[in-house]
């Protein structure tokens, strides 16, 4: 009963036009940046190293390297500042998270390209 009561009050909230991406997957977010009076949209890159929460509360961390350091950013899924997500790329991963990617360096960060026909040859 509570839960109901709560996804009812939180589906005003909830956008519609959430494109699909998953965890490994490359992406760009477009973020609402509020600086003074003027207002101006920035793109963060990287790739998805997890995913949580459902309904509102739903989250991803988002993981790139700038200067040789590591820079992630948890974006709320739901937030009215995070415009635009678009998926580049598709990486191929066997786990839910991606935390061991914090201690890789250079090449070892990119995972293998998931191509998008699954095709078994036997």
């Amino acid at each position: 009963m509570k839960t109901e009561l709560l996804d009812a009050v939180e589906s005003t909230s909830l956008k519609d036009n959430i494109p699909h991406f998953e965890v490994g997957d490359v992406v760009d977010v477009h973020c609402r940046i509020r600086e003074g009076d003027k207002e101006r949209t920035q793109i963060f890159s990287g790739t998805v190293i997890s995913r949580k929460g459902r309904g509102i509360n739903a989250s991803f961390t988002v993981r790139r390297i700038v200067n040789n350091e590591g820079v992630e950013r948890i974006f709320p899924l739901h937030s009215p500042n995070v415009l635009d997500i678009k998926a580049i790329r598709s990486g191929k991963r066997r786990r839910a998270k991606l935390y061991f990617l914090r201690q890789r360096t250079g090449k070892a960060t990119k995972l293998a390209h998931r191509h998008s026909d699954h095709t078994i040859s036997r």
